[in-house]
């Protein structure tokens, strides 16, 4: 994969290459960071890309200047008003879901406010770093919209119904403190320091981590919120069986009796 580092300030979308992670910043900082079929293209594709590469192994994702992202553009969601929708949606060449399809590690690191798409893009992500200040609204309601995107799927899960219908109902403000505890966010750090935060822990499952067991693992969680315990448990232990045909078990063993970093495989290739 060629280098992603990308410079253009009129880019919607800035990759950089931090060792085996790539953060991307996501880059309309005047409209702060408000969500486009230009941007979710150029997203969507440097994720694809970053799948692709053995050599990046974790993600994150953040936004330029004061915002995380506000949401889908105003001009472009004053435009869906008076537009087919499903004729929009069926030329769309990856589901709105697609981040949550990857197998590396997703980790939102949000600087600022995250609204409507942009809270549910957050949501999308594995882990959340998070400002103390950073604003995080789901607005579908006082825009007369619905719970879009599958949020009315991942909130509940996340924070128990309850709490979810409070955010989806009254579209209030949530701040990062609060978001915490809810179990919304995952870590807060001062706001100067959340992508810092976040790359440095998406570097250490970069080099600690099987890339493998991460992917497998990812996929045993998305698998296990939809079935029985009983079929979690056979599917962990076909799984395990698996694993040991892989030479991240022995590496992961010798590296620990070695007392030395180990030197896991990049992904596979997805068949």
């Amino acid at each position: 994969m060629p280098d992603m580092t990308s410079a253009d300030a009129a880019d919607p979308v800035l990759a950089e290459r931090r060792g085996a992670v790539l953060l991307l910043t996501l880059n309309r900082p005047d409209r702060l960071n408000a969500w486009t079929n230009e941007l979710e293209a150029r997203y969507f594709a440097l994720l694809d890309e970053a799948e692709a590469d053995p050599d990046v192994r974790a993600i994150v994702v953040t936004g330029a200047g004061r915002g995380f992202c506000a949401g889908a553009d105003m001009e472009d969601l004053q435009q869906a008003a008076v537009t087919d929708v499903d004729a929009a949606d069926a030329v769309r060449p990856r589901p709105r879901h697609f981040p949550l399809t990857l197998r590396k590690p997703l980790i939102a690191a949000v600087n600022g406010a995250a609204a409507g798409l942009g809270f549910v893009e957050m949501l999308y992500c594995d882990l959340r770093f998070c400002a103390p200040d950073a604003k995080l609204t789901t607005s579908f309601a006082r825009r007369g919209l619905v719970a879009e995107y599958g949020v009315s799927w991942l909130l509940p899960r996340l924070i128990g119904p309850s709490a979810a219908l409070d955010l989806l109902l009254s579209a209030r403000v949530v701040l990062g403190e609060e978001a915490l505890r809810l179990g919304l966010v995952d870590r807060v750090v001062p706001r100067e320091s959340v992508v810092a935060e976040a790359v440095a822990y998406a570097q250490e499952l970069a080099a600690c981590c099987s890339p493998a067991s991460m992917a497998t693992i990812k996929g045993q969680l998305r698998a296990d919120l939809e079935r029985p315990f009983a079929d979690a448990v056979a599917d962990a232990e076909r799984l395990m069986v698996e694993s040991f045909a892989r030479p991240d078990v022995k590496e992961g063993v010798d590296s620990y009796l070695e007392r030395r970093p180990p030197a896991f495989p990049p992904l596979a290739p997805a068949s």
